[in-house]
């Protein structure tokens, strides 16, 4: 799934380096005791801001996209790069103004005032200053800048820095107001923006304002799935269709492993399990009462299910050692023959990867079931994109109305003469076309594929994977027969800023590493209620309830 070099398991990199977060409604911490303000949304205050939606049709994809319910929809699918190379804006967007850009980069970071930087500034005719930070410190880069007042004048804040940079403090203060530049109709001035899904915007509107662009944005966002090596499963005459119950994998598992010869069935999959027993991704409304995923009984059923899981020796030790890096080698390897990932996981790289490994390698997916069995499964998705950039408050607005006619041009679809420029640079310098795709040449690895502009604003997200569109056919075709799983969970796309003492009890550390003794089998689940109990008492887990409940679901409802 190579949309600009494999989005998806780049930023599956840079989540992992931000630590693993919950895909739960955006928070952003507020320092102080005092009154703060949640920033949550409103349902009509949203609808009065949220730019409209008008779909790109310049460019068709091989596999349509196939939509679910309210705003999910899977990726579409391009077989090969698209031959002609459609330009989708008119002229130079800019009028030679002179701006400075953050963005985070988990990599090499290219030489400054490089000839794709400059070949960049030509086509979108200003003077864009990219100054790429350390990604794996940026979390710690952005809050010295925000204190001192010295914000670029574009910036990237990732939604799961949303608490360490006090991004609901920032709206408004440092951060610019973009609703009259693109609420409703008037996004219509920048067509590759309009084509954004609307639902995409919500992660940067705060209080009923806009303020963010999106990159990378999804209908089809989920925190993964469980993963199995289908040339293996299918050479022993298992196919996918056979597990519809918690049931069915754990008898897979028992099936599958075979410890004296090296082999597990398992790797680590709870995070991407839990949820089909019925588990909330953290918030359920039952019956007017607001309710977190930890007093669920369904949360300590999945617990124990995988704790079952692990005693019954079906987990490689591995992973039960916590070794998660070596995930990859082992299902590469045939060590384990099941495992959890995110969509960033199936793409070509992992393709070559594992064929070096095993000549007849082939990544397939469970498709989503109800632990029972019996019930339709259902899905908590995700908000649409997790990546979010942000204008400088001080610019004027003919500088605010310039940057927006740049994000226009970065947003254009994939394929266009647009969006190859933006990610593969010029061709003979940065690329060649080779067997009708895009090559890097040397100075296009150096300097292009370090990502940077993609992270200021970039088109809804495409599914593709030069040479191995196996992969692209196998992952669309995963999308398409689980999209009517989906459904929004409760505080779905909600910007929260809850104050710092309830952004803590949020992580819930203590009950996460109790949660993760008991699904390796060394802790029991009782162990795990206590743990639960000491968090609503002593954690804070309390006063987080009855704050969100007051801040939130009383005053705003649930984002559903």
């Amino acid at each position: 799934m190579a949309y600009e070099l494999n989005r998806r398991s780049f930023l599956n990199a840079a989540v992992s380096a931000a630590g693993l977060v919950a895909m739960g409604p955006l928070l952003s911490a507020c320092g102080g005791s005092g009154a703060q303000r949640a920033g949550v949304n409103s349902d009509a205050g949203l609808k009065a801001v949220l730019p409209a939606y008008v779909p790109n049709t310049a460019i068709k994809p091989d596999i349509p996209s196939v939509a679910g319910g309210p705003d999910v929809l899977t990726d579409p699918g391009f077989l090969g790069y698209p031959s002609t190379k459609i330009a989708t804006v008119s002229g130079v967007p800019g009028r030679g103004g002179k701006y400075s850009a953050v963005t985070p980069l988990w990599g090499t970071i290219p030489p400054a005032d490089n000839s794709f930087y400059q070949a960049m500034n030509k086509a979108l005719g200003v003077e864009l200053s990219m100054k790429p930070a350390d990604g794996n410190n940026y979390n710690t880069i952005i809050p010295t800048m925000t204190a001192a007042k010295k914000l670029p004048d574009w910036i990237q804040l990732p939604w799961w820095w949303n608490s360490n940079f006090n991004t609901g403090g920032l709206v408004g203060s440092q951060l610019a107001d973009l609703t009259p530049y693109l609420s409703g109709d008037n996004v219509k001035k920048y067509p590759n923006l309009a084509a954004i899904p609307t639902a995409a915007w919500r992660a940067g509107a705060w209080g009923d304002k806009l303020y963010g662009i999106p990159s990378f944005s999804t209908g089809f966002k989920v925190a993964g799935m469980v993963f199995y090596r289908r040339d293996v499963l299918e050479a022993k005459g298992i196919t996918a269709d056979q597990v519809k119950s918690a049931d069915d994998l754990m008898k897979l598992g028992k099936e599958l492993t075979d410890a004296k010869s090296g082999v597990w069935a398992f790797d680590d999959v709870y995070r991407y399990v839990y949820t089909a027993f019925g588990a909330p991704l953290k918030w359920k409304v039952d019956n007017g009462k607001l309710v977190h995923v930890y007093e669920t009984q369904e949360f300590l059923d999945a617990a124990d299910w995988h704790r079952k899981l692990a005693v019954a020796g079906y987990v490689h030790p591995d992973a039960l050692a916590g070794d998660n890096a070596g995930g990859n080698t082992r299902f590469y390897g045939g060590k384990t023959l099941i495992g959890g990932g995110g969509q960033g996981a199936w793409n070509l790289a992992d393709l070559q990867s594992g064929q070096a490994a095993n000549p007849n390698y082939r990544r397939g997916a469970f498709n989503f079931f109800a632990a029972d069995g019996k019930s339709t499964p259902r899905v908590d998705m995700g908000q649409s994109t997790d990546i979010i950039s942000y204008l400088n408050i001080n610019l004027k607005p003919e500088q605010i109305e310039e940057c927006l006619a740049v994000a226009n041009y970065l947003a254009a679809p994939f394929g266009s003469a647009e969006y190859t420029m933006i990610n593969f640079g010029v061709e003979g310098l940065h690329y060649t076309m080779d067997g009708g795709m895009p090559k890097p040449t040397e100075a296009g690895q150096k300097e292009v594929q370090a990502k940077t502009y993609p992270f200021l604003a970039a088109p809804p997200s495409a599914v593709n994977n030069p040479t191995g569109d196996i992969v692209t056919k196998d992952l669309t075709a995963w999308q398409a027969a689980n999209v009517k799983a989906l459904a929004k969970p409760v505080f779905w796309g909600m910007n929260i800023s809850m104050p710092q003492a309830q952004a803590t009890a949020d992580a819930g550390q203590g009950v996460e590493d109790t949660l993760k003794d008991v699904i390796h089998g060394k802790k029991s689940v009782q162990e795990l209620k206590d743990a639960v109990t000491n968090w609503k008492s002593s954690g804070g887990g309390d006063r987080l309830i009855q704050w969100t409940n007051d801040n939130v679901l009383q005053k705003y409802g649930t984002g559903q």
